[in-house]
């Protein structure tokens, strides 16, 4: 049996210790906190719209602002975690989170509603994935994969607990109110779970053969890293703004409504099971071809999408498999530092690393919109998406430091 001390399980390597509380915990506020300040969003905008008379593409404005704001601050969130562990970070978001929404359920007009949602971007930069991933990097490196993937299964449930509940709650109460008691959720399940299940000593970052004493500055200026940036900047861009351009596309293809709601819903299934595979995955596979790989096959999906007109059952079978590589994709990204460049210094150099992909995503939704009249029509768009795939998996070839690669 191995020796515990204070909660803490010993990992058998003598200097690593794993908090037992710390992978539940991060499992239950991942759900909560993506349910809460992400998924709910698109439940709640048509009735805020619709109560309001506040713009649609005004509201959505806020929410992507939001998604800005936790880009950039992810970047210093990411130092934070580095120096003091996740504990006072990701505690303090789970505090300003609820805030957030409580301002957003109050506003009086676009300029609070849009406040709020700036508020609620620093609240997700500090509760969000990155900082789940960086703890249990510290904490469970060299295996830390499987903890990573069973972080990013219980984040993949956020929308099938919270878009529920979230209508149910706006089926008896106004979008104010529903805020206000999924603020309420958000408070109650997060903060006390980060302040006490986070509460283990942070163990000093190990320092890799590859990787300097003097910091993470020769890594920044590396070339391998400016491209891996751009890499999953262009393929996050791709991949976001194919799927939220799905449905309008299989509407021009001739299914219904329902029948392109089925199609996206199940693509989310395909990345469930995308993220149970990753870890035999990553054991058979080099970093730089795996990467390179699985960026050309999110491309090859998103041009399968624009040439094949139907059947509908191929149509479903194409978002399954797009899914399935999404899936990958996000632990692709979450393991992308260690696989190179090791532990040291992860919460910075994922901060910088993954700010352009954040940026990316946040502006998919006006993209998809903005760019699909032009083209004439969303098959068109999503060759283009194919073609920025394309070109993100020749830059990831370029990703591959100089002394190192797995």
């Amino acid at each position: 049996m191995p020796h515990t001390t204070s909660g803490v399980a010993a990992t058998g390597t003598g200097t690593r210790s794993r908090p037992r509380a710390v992978l539940p915990a991060l499992c239950a506020t991942q759900i909560t906190s993506w349910g809460v300040l992400y998924y709910a969003f698109p439940v709640l905008n048509p009735t805020i719209t619709a109560r309001t008379g506040w713009p649609a593409g005004a509201t959505t404005a806020a929410f992507s602002a939001a998604l800005v704001v936790s880009a950039v601050a992810g970047i210093h969130v990411g130092r934070l975690l580095d120096r003091q562990g996740p504990r006072i970070v990701m505690t303090a978001g789970s505090v300003l989170g609820p805030l957030s929404l409580l301002v957003v359920a109050a506003a009086p007009n676009l300029a609070v509603f849009t406040a709020g949602w700036l508020l609620a971007g620093a609240a997700m930069a500090a509760t969000f994935y990155p900082p789940a991933f960086a703890a249990l990097t510290r904490w469970w490196a060299p295996d830390h994969i499987r903890a990573l993937t069973a972080v990013t299964l219980a984040g993949g449930l956020a929308s099938t607990v919270f878009a529920p509940l979230t209508a149910v709650l706006a089926d008896h109460y106004s979008w104010r109110t529903t805020y206000a008691v999924l603020a309420a959720i958000l408070a109650a399940l997060t903060i006390p779970t980060h302040a006490l299940a986070l509460r283990a000593p942070w163990p000093p970052a190990p320092q890799s053969p590859q990787r300097p004493a003097a910091g993470p500055e020769p890594v920044v200026r590396s070339r391998a890293f400016w491209m891996l940036a751009a890499t999953f900047a262009l393929s996050a861009f791709a991949m976001y703004t194919a799927v939220i351009t799905l449905v309008p596309l299989l509407l021009e293809r001739g299914c219904t409504t329902t029948q392109a709601a089925w199609a996206l819903g199940l693509g989310g299934a395909g990345q469930t099971l995308g993220r149970t595979l990753y870890a035999a995955l990553a054991r058979h596979t080099r970093t730089t071809p795996r990467t390179a790989a699985l960026v050309g096959l999110g491309g090859l999906t998103t041009a399968a999408f624009a040439l094949v007109p139907g059947p509908y059952t191929l149509l479903v079978v194409l978002s399954v498999a797009a899914g399935t590589v999404r899936g990958n994709l996000t632990l692709l990204q979450a393991t992308a530092v260690t696989d190179r460049w090791g532990t040291a210094h992860y919460g910075r150099l994922s901060g910088l690393l993954g700010a352009p992909a954040h940026t990316a995503a946040a502006l998919a939704p006006f993209a998809g919109t903005l760019l699909a009249g032009p083209l004439g029509g969303y098959p068109a768009l999503f060759a283009v998406l194919a073609a920025l795939s394309a070109a993100a998996a020749l830059t990831a070839v370029g990703t591959r430091p100089h002394t190192h690669d797995h």
